[in-house]
Parts: C-alpha cells; sequence; structure tokens
C-alpha cells in the first residue's frame, strides 16, 4: 500500500514538472513572437526593383533621344559634293544627279576644310562644288588629294562654320555601333543616316579599275550600308565622334562596306586647321604591310614576317636611294614608333616635315640594322 502511494505520488510529480515545462515554452515561444519585428526592406526591395525597371527604361529612352540628338547635329555638318555646278542654287536641287556624280563630304575646321574622298573631289587644285546643309552653295578648291588613300581635303571660302569632332581610330573594337552619313544615290536620299556595328578591322581589299590593280589596306569594315554617294561620309560614333571616311562596299554581297580610319588624315587636318597649309615628306618606298603579301605573285608569297612592313621598291633618286636600305628589308619601327601596317607609317611621317631627319629599324633575314636618312618632299 505504501510504495503505491509513493508511486502515485512520482508520477503526480513528474506530470506537474511536464506541465510546468510546457507553459514556460509556450510562454517562451509566445513572447519571441510578440518581439519579432516584420523586415520592411523585403517589401522595399520590391518596389526599389520595379523603380529600377522603370528607371532602366527612361535611361534607355533619354539615351536613344541624345543619340538621335547627336546624329542631326552631325548630318548638319555633312555636304554635297559634285564636280559638276548645276543650274539651280544647289546641286541637291538639280534634276541630273546621275550626271552630277553626288558624293559626300563633311566640314573640319570653321573656316572651311572639309574632308571627302579623292575619287568624289578629283586631284589637287582642281574644283568642286559644295552644298552646305542649309542649302548654301560653293566653289571648292581641293587642297590635298591621294589617290592611293582615296582622301582629299578641300577648302572653300566660309567661316564659322559648324565642324565635326573627330575620334581615335586606333581604339575601335569589333562589335561596337557605328553610324554611316552621306547622300546615296541623289537628291531624294541625301543625309541619308544608317546604322550597324564594326564587323572588321584592318581589313584590305583589291580594286580594279581601268585594267589597274590597287590595294587599300587597313580598312573599318561594317555592316551599317553604304550605297554610291555615300563616299566620303563620315562613319561616327553614337556620341558623334567621327572614326572613318567611307569609301566603298562590296558589290556582290549585302552588309560589306568599308571606312578608312580617321587617324591616318588628322595629322593633315591639324596642319591645316593651324597653318592653312600641308607640306608632305616622304621616305621614297613603295611598301606592303603582311595583309597585302597574299594578294601579290608568288615571288612575295614566300615571305614571312609577323611585324613590320616589306620594302618592295626603292624610289629612284628618292630619300631611301643611295642609303644602307634595300628591297627585301622589312621596316619593323621609324624614330621608335612600332610599325606594323602601312598607314601605321603614314600617321607617323604625316607629323613630320620634309628635310627633317628620321631613324629607321630594319631586319635583313638575321641582321637588325639601324639607318638614318633624310626625308624628302612628296
Amino acid at each position: 500500500m505504501g510504495r503505491r502511494k509513493k508511486s502515485k505520488s512520482k508520477k503526480i510529480i513528474f506530470v506537474s514538472l511536464f506541465f510546468i515545462f510546457i507553459w514556460i515554452f509556450g510562454f517562451y515561444l509566445y513572447t519571441t513572437y510578440q518581439n519579432i519585428e516584420i523586415n520592411e526592406n523585403n517589401y522595399t526591395a520590391e518596389r526599389q526593383q520595379s523603380t529600377i525597371t522603370e528607371q532602366t527604361v527612361e535611361s534607355a529612352e533619354e539615351k536613344s533621344k541624345e543619340v538621335a540628338d547627336t546624329i542631326e547635329e552631325t548630318t548638319e555638318k555633312v555636304v554635297g559634293i559634285s564636280k559638276l555646278k548645276s543650274a539651280g542654287s544647289s546641286i541637291f536641287s538639280s534634276s541630273e544627279e546621275n550626271e552630277l556624280g553626288l558624293g559626300t563630304g563633311f566640314i573640319v575646321t570653321s573656316d572651311g576644310y572639309i574632308v571627302s574622298n579623292s575619287h568624289v573631289t578629283g586631284e589637287k587644285y582642281s574644283k568642286c562644288y559644295i552644298t552646305l546643309e542649309n542649302g548654301t552653295n560653293y566653289e571648292g578648291t581641293v587642297a590635298w588629294s591621294d589617290v592611293d588613300l582615296d582622301l582629299s581635303i578641300v577648302k572653300i571660302n566660309a567661316k564659322n562654320l559648324p565642324y565635326v569632332n573627330l575620334g581615335d581610330s586606333s581604339s575601335i573594337r569589333v562589335g561596337e555601333t557605328v553610324y554611316a552619313i552621306g547622300n546615296p544615290i541623289g537628291f531624294e536620299f541625301r543625309r541619308t543616316v544608317t546604322s550597324g556595328i564594326i564587323s572588321a578591322k584592318n581589313r584590305t581589299i583589291k580594286i580594279e579599275e581601268e585594267e589597274k590593280s590597287s590595294y587599300m589596306t587597313d580598312l573599318i569594315q561594317t555592316d551599317a550600308t553604304i550605297n554610291p554617294g555615300n563616299s566620303g561620309g563620315p562613319l561616327i560614333y553614337p556620341n558623334g565622334e567621327v572614326i572613318g571616311i567611307n569609301t566603298v562596299k562590296i558589290s556582290t554581297a549585302e552588309g560589306i562596306g568599308f571606312a578608312i580610319p580617321i587617324n591616318i588624315i588628322k595629322p593633315i587636318i591639324e596642319s591645316f586647321r593651324k597653318t592653312g597649309g600641308f607640306e608632305e615628306a616622304t621616305i621614297g618606298i613603295y611598301a606592303y604591310d603582311k595583309e597585302v603579301i597574299p594578294y601579290l605573285n608568288s615571288s612575295y608569297n614566300v615571305i614571312n614576317f609577323d611585324t613590320g612592313i616589306y620594302v618592295a621598291q626603292i624610289t629612284k633618286n628618292g630619300p631611301a636611294d643611295n642609303t644602307d636600305l634595300k628591297e627585301g628589308d622589312i621596316i619593323t619601327s621609324i624614330d621608335g614608333k612600332e610599325l606594323n601596317t602601312m598607314n601605321d607609317l603614314r600617321e607617323y611621317i604625316y607629323t613630320k616635315k620634309p628635310n627633317e631627319e628620321a631613324t629607321l629599324k630594319i631586319t635583313r633575314g638575321k641582321i637588325n640594322k639601324e639607318i638614318r636618312l633624310t626625308l624628302g618632299k612628296k
């Protein structure tokens, strides 16, 4: 009997302790729950996410408007160029656009220097006719022209003209967005803007005209549409900087057009801007970079070089004649500037003047040499 009472007492104590534990645990959970603060940042984050999306859309729209404003501003600096003068007040107002051979150019200085292609303007000292965006017509004189580069600079007698901003074509990247501006076909489509990307850099193409072959090297390839009449117009970034001069397209394929890098002609523009003239220095050689070699005859195809330019011919009585430079040499640098393309050489030479000295580093087989010479006038 005593044992049963003890057992029953233990059960009562155990049950009591169990319920006390449950009550304490329940109270703990209740007070803990009451003290929990709801984190409103989660909801705020949701609202911020929505706001960011709206801002992104607005930013995209603003960006698009900025680009449109920039392009509109740039077109004001693009001109029409013809070799024949129309009977009307503007070359754009004639019904004989095909006879006029309408092309494009763009203003690079406030006092009337205009860049275009030499096949649009003609050679040095020739005349052409310029129509500005406002319809004003001028007679222009070709101040500088290079048929091999297909580049020219025309001068008109005008002041306070709006002019383009020049970019840096050495820093362009494949895939970047670009716009081409020009006067394709004729009057109806003047100052047409087309868009695309930079498809490739340092392209070399072979030009065959009148049974003669020539090569244009180090070109920018783009899929922005380029048509007849676009020649000489600017290839620009969305910010309006000119990085190239539109020149040719592949007629047998769509979306393959080419522009000449702007850096080639920048030193010449700067010379005209500062002095009103330009004296072109020369080494007196015909040379090719490695991109051109595959286009040449088999005797050149055996040449293998990774850097530099190949000296194919030395001009008789030119600056390089009677020096230690020989045909077949590879010029790797000039005055410390590394050379990999002909444009590298041209860009540097255009900063020099006739009668200045230059130092060439060359390789001839396993021989490395330095050759000093005095630049001549082209």
